[in-house]
Formats: structure tokens, C-alpha cells, sequence
């Protein structure tokens, strides 16, 4: 017996230490499966990826590079555009292929040397042009090396379109390319009062939000316009910032603003626009054009009854920023 208990004892005291031991070695285990997999033993996909661009070949880097290529300065192709840029100024630029300039050579011979390139700047206003009807045109002679130009037409609410070409020596003028027709806004408001400006009233209020602009005598318009004057000059060598952007990209927009004012009075009412006389339609209706420069306009519409016995005014206040 006294065999027997002493082998339960040394039983009881081995099983509890096997117990402890297996729950010690449990723990060495999970930190032997972490320490299998280390980050700087196994190169992770990110790694691959940027040791491979590290020393990418040559070829694919310069097919990368090809992608984010700038859009090309010419477009192999013969085009004038003719743009307005306020009441008095328009801009041109134009595109000739090498292959006219060489067809132009072998039609002309010595003349061509010889010759003087010209913008021909035709006053269209009111007519279909045909190349010879024109109210009237002027020369502007260029340098061989411009290929947009600035003019000044001197008149505001006129339809102009110009024509690139050649002054021979002996005074004919050889037409290259022709531009699109643009109008000119109006520096004050439209006088004009026919039928066909009148407008439905959701449309002007979707057109109100344009703006208006003042002629000359406004304090802003005048001096406005001058600093435009001053600021822009025809140069084929134009430091102009428009100009240059116009060369080194063809891409381009253009935005501007113009309202149309309009109301109703009695029919043998007086009725001024910024003191100016408004003809009046039949039922005393009339409507009004304006071109907006940026800042605050102010329109006042001053309606005198026919007795001259009362009179109402009101001014619409106009603010426009360009961003």
C-alpha cells in the first residue's frame, strides 16, 4: 500500500507540470508562425512595383511621356478665324499649308517675292458678301511671319469679314483665305425698335442675367475702352498674352455679355435711355440692346407722358464681374 500511494503521489505531480509546460510552449509556437512571414524577408507587391519602375527600360518611358504630349500648334490645314474682342476690335489668326505657299509660288513667279501679304477688312454689315459688294474695305499690310493680328475697325455695330492675301506690284490684290462674317456690338443701345426684338418674357428673364453695358459716356465705358486701345496693338511680333497663347496653342474660348432692355408706356409717350430718345413702337412698346464691360451700370428709362404732365423713371442697376 505504502508502494502504491507513493507512486499517486509522484502521478499527481507530474500531471500538472505536463499541463503547465504544453500552455508555455503554445505561445513559442504562434510567435515562430509570425516570425515565419517577416515584411523585409518577403517582398511585398508594392515593392516588386517600384523596384520595377526603378529600372523600367527606356522604350516604355518614352511611351509614357508621348501620352502627356501638348496638342500641336498647326493643324496642317487652311483656315482663317475671325473674332470680335469688344465694339471696335476684332482678332484674326489664320493657318497656311507649306503646300499653298509652294502652289502660290508656281502661279505668281517673281511677282511673289515681290508681293506684300494684306488682311483686307471688308464692312459686310447688312449685306450677303460675295467678295465685291462690300460697303467698303481697308488694307492692313502684315509682316511674313504673322499669323494672328488685332484690328481696329473704328466702328461698333457693324458686320465685318477679312480676307488674307497678296498686293502685287501692280496693284491687284490675290485672295488667299477667306474668314467667317462676326458683328460687333454696340457700344450704347440698339435704336432700333422693328418686330423682331421683341421677346417672351421666361426668355428674358433667362437673358437678363447677361448684363448690359454703356456706350462712351459712361464712366466706366470711356475710360474702359481706352486702356483697351492702349493695351492691344497689331503686331505679328505681339507680346500680347492672348496673342501668344494663340500661338504656342490653338485651342481658344471666348465669352462676353450683352442685354437686352425692354418695356412699355403709352403710345404718345416721350421716352429717353440714358437721355437719349427711344423710338416707340405702335403700342408704345420698345426693347433695347446693350454690351456689358465689367463693373456697375447704371440705365435709367425716363417715360414723359404725351400732355408733358407727368413722368416716371425708372433705373435698372447692373453689376458685371468677369472671373
Amino acid at each position: 500500500m505504502n508502494i502504491l500511494n507513493k507512486i499517486k503521489e509522484k502521478i499527481k505531480k507530474l500531471i500538472p507540470a505536463w499541463f503547465t509546460l504544453k500552455r508555455k510552449k503554445k505561445p513559442q509556437a504562434a510567435s515562430k508562425t509570425s516570425a515565419a512571414r517577416p515584411d523585409k524577408e518577403i517582398p511585398s507587391f508594392q515593392e516588386t512595383v517600384v523596384a520595377d519602375t526603378k529600372f523600367s527600360h527606356p522604350e516604355a518611358l518614352a511611351a509614357s511621356r508621348s501620352i502627356n504630349k501638348e496638342l500641336p500648334n498647326l493643324y496642317d490645314q487652311d483656315r482663317i478665324v475671325l473674332q470680335v474682342r469688344d465694339p471696335r476690335w476684332v482678332h484674326t489668326y489664320w493657318e497656311l499649308r507649306s503646300q499653298t505657299i509652294g502652289a502660290l509660288k508656281s502661279r505668281l513667279g517673281d511677282d511673289f517675292s515681290r508681293a506684300r501679304k494684306v488682311l483686307r477688312v471688308y464692312d459686310v454689315t447688312s449685306i450677303i458678301f460675295n467678295g465685291s459688294n462690300a460697303n467698303n474695305f481697308f488694307d492692313i499690310q502684315i509682316n511674313d511671319f504673322a499669323n494672328s493680328w488685332y484690328i481696329d475697325t473704328g466702328h461698333p455695330g457693324r458686320s465685318f469679314c477679312v480676307e488674307l492675301g497678296l498686293m502685287l506690284p501692280d496693284g491687284r490684290f490675290i485672295t488667299i483665305l477667306r474668314s467667317n462674317v462676326v458683328q460687333t456690338p454696340l457700344e450704347g443701345p440698339s435704336w432700333i425698335t422693328d418686330e423682331e426684338w421683341m421677346i417672351p418674357e421666361d426668355m428674358f428673364a433667362r437673358l437678363y442675367g447677361m448684363g448690359f453695358g454703356l456706350g462712351r459716356s459712361s464712366p466706366v465705358g470711356g475710360a474702359w475702352q481706352e486702356r483697351i486701345k492702349q493695351g492691344l496693338f497689331s503686331s505679328g511680333l505681339s507680346s500680347s498674352p492672348v496673342r501668344k497663347e494663340l500661338k504656342e496653342r490653338s485651342f481658344w474660348m471666348k465669352v462676353d455679355c450683352e442685354l437686352i432692355v425692354y418695356g412699355a408706356t403709352e403710345p404718345d409717350a416721350k421716352v429717353t435711355v440714358q437721355g437719349k430718345p427711344v423710338n416707340l413702337r405702335r403700342d408704345g412698346t420698345f426693347t433695347l440692346r446693350f454690351w456689358l464691360p465689367d463693373g456697375k451700370q447704371y440705365i435709367p428709362v425716363k417715360a414723359v407722358s404725351g400732355d408733358k404732365l407727368e413722368e416716371r423713371t425708372i433705373t435698372p442697376i447692373v453689376n458685371r464681374e468677369t472671373k
